[in-house]
């Protein structure tokens, strides 16, 4: 968690947290922080996102729709993986996974 997400309170439900398999691996293979991401995304802090998508996390938080961040990790030098962290309208789930397992 940065610091910025550290002093603002969440601003939705998370729902039941899940990844799925590609990410699964990058925890056991490069320590990737899911838990960070998962809090930076629940605190608004949306990632690597065009300024379309950071409107439509907006609209999302007062219309209860979808919610998208986007990551990149770094595992080690000259390799970024993207991450994405959804959380369904209904807020019941939040799912961290990699774009190809879209």
């Amino acid at each position: 968690m940065n610091e910025k997400t550290a002093k603002t309170l969440p601003r939705f439900p998370l729902g039941q947290c899940c990844m799925t398999q590609g990410v699964s691996a990058l925890v056991e293979q490069y320590g990737l922080p899911v838990l960070a991401y998962l809090a930076r995304h629940q605190h608004g802090d949306w990632g690597d996102l065009d300024s379309h998508d950071l409107k439509a996390n907006e609209m999302a938080l007062k219309e209860g729709s979808r919610i998208l961040s986007a990551y990149h990790f770094q595992p080690e030098a000259g390799v970024s993986i993207k991450i994405w962290v959804i959380t369904e309208a209904d807020r019941s789930v939040t799912t961290a996974l990699l774009p190809e397992e879209y």
